[in-house]
This record gives C-alpha cells, structure tokens and sequence, in this order.
C-alpha cells in the first residue's frame, strides 16, 4: 500500500471516530433531557387506556336498598343483581342504603366495582346455617350431591362440602352454589374436582364468605357492616372465608368496614397484592381480625380497631414489605403475630393491650430459612399482657435482623413472672434503641448463647 493510501485511510478513520463521539455526545445530551414524558393535560377517554381518565361529574351508580332503589330487595340476589349490570358496562359504584340484607350466598364482586353503603346502618347480616351429612359417595367429575335432610338448603344457596380426604387422612373443602333440585339431590354450580365419599365422613353445610372476590383487580368495600351471626353458624377458616374473603386480587381498598361476629376471619385475603385495609373495626372472631395471607405483597393496614379476636393481626406466609400502622389491637388472644417468610415488614405506632397470650409474637416456624426476618417493630406500645408468666414481645425460632426501637412496653399489674421482651435460644441478630420497659419481673429475657 502506498504512503498516499495510508494518509487516506488515517483520514478516513479520523472522520468516522470524530463523528461518532459527536453523535455520542448528542446522544447523551438527549439522554439527559428525556427524563419524563409529556404531561397529560387534558385527557380523554380512549378506547383501551385505563392508566389516564378523565375526571367525570358523575360516574354509573346503581342505588340498592330495602325498601328503595333502582334495585329493591333485602338478601344477596339484589345486590348481586346491581353488581353484576355495572360489571357488565366496566365497572361503577353499586351504593346500598341503610337496612338489614340478609345473606344466603357470598356477594361476589368484580373488577372495577365500588361496593359502598351508607353507614353503621347498611348491615349484611348472614342467614342461619343448614347442615347435613351426605348419603351417596360423589366423585370428583360429579355435579350433585345427595344430602340426609334436605331442610335449609333452597336453591341458589352457598354451600360448603368438606370431608376428610380418604387418600391421605387431610381436610378436603369445596365451596359451591345450588341451582337445582329433586327430594335431597342438589345439583351445583360447577364439578366437585375433588372426591365427596361418605368414608370421608362427607358433609353439607350452607357456610360462604359474605363479600369475595378471585382473581379480580381495583376493588373498593366501605361504609357498611358485616356481620358473620357467629352463634347460628360452624366455622369456616381464614383461607376459605370471612366477613371479606378475597383470593387473587390487586389494588383493592376496604375503608370504614365493620365485621364482626364471624365464625371464622373478619376480613381475609390471600395472595393478594397492594391491599389496603383503614379506619375498619374487626370484631369478635372466632379467626382473625386482619388476615394479609399467604403471598400477599404490600398490604397497608392503617387506623384499624381489632378486637376481640383470637389474633387480632396475623402475618400469614411470605407477606412482604407492609405496613401496619395506628391500630388498635385489643382483647385477642395473640396482638400480633409475624411468621413464615413474613420478612421486610414495618410495624409502627400499634396500643397492643390485653392480649391473653402475647402481645407481639415472632413464631419459630420450620427453621431458618422459613423465619420471619428484617422487620422492624416501632414506637408500639405493649399492655398489660396474658397471665402471671407472660410475654409483651416473643421472638422464637431463628428469626434475625429484627429492630425494636422506640416502642414502650408496660405492666400495670403486679410484676410476678411477666417478661417484656424474650428472645429464643436459636435467635440471631436483633437490634434494641431506645425501648421504655415498665412494671415486669423481667424486662429482657435474652436466652442465646453468647
């Protein structure tokens, strides 16, 4: 190659670099500017875009009541009939007026729907339980039960079918609806799935979560009550139902709810995502007052009262990165309770008082791998907790990384042998600052090895 060559080719690539460290540079530049889109500023409704709405005078309300309303009628078929029309137009408010609805099936919501009453005086109260043993084994492709007595069940009644499974000795439970009938055969909604046979010690009973919801987004129940009618009905656990039972949701809001009296949880959702739950009041359950189940990502739970209950919050499995703030959590058995992967929680500003057993418990779980780690437990104040040889805060197992700062612990009655905080002898690193212990025996019972 000649000399006249190699000047050209230098040349060449001289240029080329020179222009792309300038369309470098120009790219950067724009890269800095491009920080955010264009604002919105006057939207419009547009066929698919849900993230941008315009903000409208008035919104598709469908007025239900007792005695008045676009929809008459006092049991669950009213409003199911009312939240059914605005589900079918994309979503609306269905307001329900003051009065007694009483429920022989769930109320089941959908997405986009507000369920709003109208007060301490809009009640959903639950009818009275049927209940039967089965007469006929029912396989797991059947339609239909066979039931001893048939007196209770109507059709269009929940139904709760459960029996003992005959293949590994566990709980097996059904939830279905009945929708036709002849003597003491009840057909139901969907298949069984599951093996109904009276070796199992097969039965029926009409038990249903009052208000739920599956697989569902952007949901909102306030300003009613709830009421389980505990006395006339069986129980029926938190992963099944509740005065709210909620199973697969997003973006859901319950404000200003009463439950209470349930046979069961108050309000229940399980792997359910960016749930919040304020200023409700859960009440006198046989379950659990507040119940972020299993999964269940950044639930907010703010400004509640939970009385009453057998745990008045109950951090199920793998709950993650919520908030519990400003309740009130009195009378339970256990206040609080953290356990199975419930890990990178903020429990802030709670009055635990009375709790018959703990006020804050940590369980032991499975190991370590299965504890409840990194949450951190702030400015809560723990009263007056359980009998003479009870504990305010019990951390068990090998949970770590826990932070009690700020947080006041008190014993107004004889000290005898009541423990302020206890930590377990397979416990790991756990962080104190500034924590106020009154009135116990012991204030920090510190049982690792050191």
């Amino acid at each position: 190659m000649s000399s006249a060559d190699h000047e050209v080719n230098r040349r060449l690539f001289l240029g080329a670099a020179g222009t792309a460290l300038a369309l470098s540079a120009v790219s950067a530049t724009n890269e800095a500017k491009a920080v955010e889109r264009p604002a919105v500023k006057d939207p419009r409704a547009t066929s698919g875009d849900v993230a941008v709405e315009p903000d409208w005078d008035e919104k598709l309300t469908l007025l239900v009541g007792p005695k008045k309303g676009q929809i008459v009628g006092t049991d669950e078929k009213a409003i199911q009939a009312a939240v059914d029309y605005v589900s079918r137009l994309g979503g609306g408010t269905v307001k329900l007026l003051e009065g007694m609805f009483k429920l022989r099936n769930s109320v089941i919501l959908n997405n986009n729907v507000r369920l709003i009453g109208s007060g301490p005086d809009t009640i959903l109260m639950k009818e009275p339980m049927a209940k039967s043993k089965l007469i006929v084994d029912s396989d797991w492709f059947d339609q239909e039960i066979t039931v001893a007595d048939v007196k209770g069940f109507e059709i269009g009644d929940g139904v709760c079918l459960r029996c003992r499974n005959p293949h590994n000795g566990g709980p097996t439970v059904i939830k279905r609806t009945i929708i036709a009938k002849s003597g003491n055969r009840l057909k139901l909604n969907q298949g069984l799935r599951e093996n109904m046979w009276l070796m199992g010690e097969s039965y029926a009973a009409t038990l249903f979560p009052l208000v739920t919801g599956e697989y569902l987004h952007d949901l909102h129940i306030e300003n009613l009550v709830i009421d389980g009618n505990k006395a006339s009905n069986d129980n029926l656990d938190g992963n099944y139902a509740g005065c709210i039972f909620l199973q697969d949701c997003r973006n859901v809001t319950i404000k200003r709810v009463t439950a209470r009296n349930n046979n069961g949880d108050g309000i229940s959702w399980q792997i359910c995502h960016d749930v919040t739950v304020e200023e409700c009041h859960s009440h006198d359950h046989a379950g659990l007052g507040l119940h972020p189940g299993s999964g269940s990502q950044r639930p907010i739970m703010r400004g509640n009262v939970l009385k009453n209950n057998e745990i008045g919050l109950f951090f199920c499995w793998g709950v993650k990165y919520g908030l519990a703030e400003r309740n009130i959590i009195e009378d339970n058995r256990v206040g609080i309770s953290v356990g199975h992967r419930d890990t990178d929680n903020l429990i802030v500003s709670n009055s635990v008082k009375r709790s018959g057993r703990v006020g804050i418990l940590f369980r032991a779980e499975r190991g370590k791998t299965f504890a409840g780690h990194r949450n951190t437990v702030e400015s809560n104040i723990v009263e007056n907790t359980g009998g003479p040889e009870s504990v305010a805060i019990d951390v068990e197992g090998e949970t770590e990384k826990l932070v009690f700062i700020h947080n006041e612990l008190r014993e107004k009655r004889e000290p005898a042998k009541r423990i302020g905080f206890r930590f377990g002898p397979k416990t790991g690193e756990i962080t104190l600052q500034e924590n106020k212990i009154e009135g116990f025996a012991t204030d920090t019972l510190d049982q690792r090895k050191k």
